[in-house]
């Protein structure tokens, strides 16, 4: 796994090694032993390096953290293949899971008491899609698992490499900056080793600035559109205390580095965008002359400038890897859009239980006020989140859903979990789901004999004296999976 970085890793070891200055540089002619025992040395340390690697132990020295899912090698087990295979003799196929086995290997750890008396377990056949084991009844309240349904709807009605567009348009002596729901759209220029974040306002103001004054123009007035999002901007299945606690910031398809300055968010990130943006036009000899006004673009604009977001692939992939709830808010709206619906939550949360009907995933008792899993009043059942996780992987349209979702011990949420099952690290690849008193696990596990498990667990009255204890209760449950011999 992730060979050729974690040979680099131990080069750097070995370089280091290897280059360690003499004593006061006085030259020792050395005998022939002195050259063969460091030699045994580093081989060693090769060796170890990369096992250290392949376990997650080396990911805060290497990689601060989260060594990113480009660096994790997956199965190949579960996901689609558009690449035809190379002419060699086929593996062994390890046969179906046995579901009284793999029974056997969650109950225990399903029944920790930590979890509380509402846990629920689903596991389906990824060749067939049948249910192989099932525990607990009704739907719970997933927390941010419900990202896979958001992002499997997503994935399914807009093409994964569409971008959004934020534009500056012109009218006479007014220009709009309009909004096009670019969700990592920010301030300054993008980092070169973030590749979601493509579009920023200190750009787009330089080419604007330069438009301008092209035909002559260094005084306009500036106005900003929004329009193309409609409906609240908070979900009404939100606590009431989200935003006016700065917890989220009111979804909006014109903002900035997701409409947080200096640590608070924004009541109105579409006007705080522009204001920016006015700033940043001064700085570059364009006179503003009043303060930016809300205003619907004109239909006889002109273009003058623009920028482009990533591609709905690359924010699916960060939004599931690292749980972004306000990204995941502004694909919903995107979806909703694609699926002719309006730009609202429920027009959102319409389309998402439509496209899971249309791919024939069980919705019973599918509740959705949101796209992120902030809302309590959201409703999923186990069955529900397994197999959209099956059916996601049987496309390649949308198959990269499941090798976006975060690795035990090496990625986005799960990057601190998992340390002390150490067999399982690597071998689960899940969406987490966090809320106080719920906990959820949605995505699959490798058994011991490399046989993949697509599983959903949910648990919604956790104890709320201990988080941690039931977090590390439910990767018990994932871990008993890859821990199974289940053939």
């Amino acid at each position: 796994m992730r060979g050729a970085r974690a040979l680099r890793a131990a080069q750097r070891v070995l370089y280091s090694l290897a280059h360690v200055p003499s004593h006061g540089g006085t030259r020792v002619s050395k005998p022939r032993g002195a050259i063969v025992i460091p030699s045994v040395v580093l081989v060693l340390v090769m060796a170890l390096s990369i096992f250290l690697w392949s376990r997650g132990d080396l990911n805060r020295l290497i990689c601060d953290g989260d060594c990113g899912p480009a660096n994790v090698v997956p199965p190949r087990t579960l996901t689609s293949d558009t690449v035809p295979a190379e002419s060699k003799p086929a593996r062994p196929s390890p046969g179906d899971v046995d579901p009284a086995k793999l029974t056997a290997a969650v109950t225990p750890a399903l029944g920790a008491s930590v979890l509380g008396p509402h846990v629920g377990f689903s596991a389906v056949s990824p060749s067939s899609g049948g249910e192989l084991v099932s525990s607990g009844a009704g739907p719970y309240v997933p927390a941010s698992t419900t990202k896979v349904l958001t992002s499997f709807a997503a994935l399914s009605l807009i093409d994964p490499q569409t971008r959004y567009s934020t534009r500056v348009v012109r009218s006479g002596d007014q220009i709009v900056l309009v909004g096009g729901g670019d969700p990592y759209l920010t301030v300054k220029g993008h980092k070169k080793d973030d590749p979601v974040v493509r579009a920023d306002l200190t750009t787009l103001a330089g080419r604007t600035a330069a438009a301008l004054k092209k035909s002559g123009t260094t005084s306009v007035s500036l106005g900003f559109d929004a329009s193309l999002f409609t409906g609240p901007d908070a979900s009404t299945g939100w606590e009431s205390s989200y935003v006016s606690q700065n917890i989220v910031t009111p979804v909006s398809a014109l903002w900035a580095d997701q409409g947080v300055q200096n640590g608070m968010r924004a009541k109105d990130p579409a006007a705080s965008a522009a204001r920016t943006f006015a700033g940043l036009l001064k700085d570059r000899g364009i006179t503003i002359r009043r303060e930016p006004e809300q205003k619907n673009a004109p239909g006889n604009e002109t273009p003058i400038a623009a920028v482009q977001s990533a591609t709905v692939a690359r924010i699916v992939e960060t939004l599931i890897r690292v749980s972004d709830n306000q990204a995941a808010e502004v694909m919903l709206r995107h979806l909703a859009i694609a699926a002719g619906k309006p730009a609202t939550f429920d027009g959102g949360t319409d389309a998402v239980v439509d496209t899971l009907d249309a791919a024939d995933i069980d919705t019973k008792g599918l509740t959705l006020r949101d796209g992120s899993g902030l809302s309590r009043r959201n409703r999923i059942a186990p069955l529900t989140l397994a197999q959209t996780v099956r059916v996601a992987a049987s496309t390649p349209r949308t198959s990269g859903l499941v090798t976006d979702l975060p690795v035990s011990g090496f990625t986005g949420t799960l990057v601190d979990r998992f340390a002390k099952l150490t067999s399982s690290l690597g071998m689960v690849r899940a969406k987490t789901g966090t809320l106080t008193g719920v906990h959820s696990l949605a995505g699959y596990a490798l058994d011991a004999g490399g046989r993949p498990v697509v599983f959903a667990v949910m648990a919604d009255d956790t104890s709320k004296v201990a988080p941690l204890e039931a977090q590390a209760a439910l990767d018990k449950v994932a871990a008993a999976i890859a821990s199974c011999e289940c053939g």
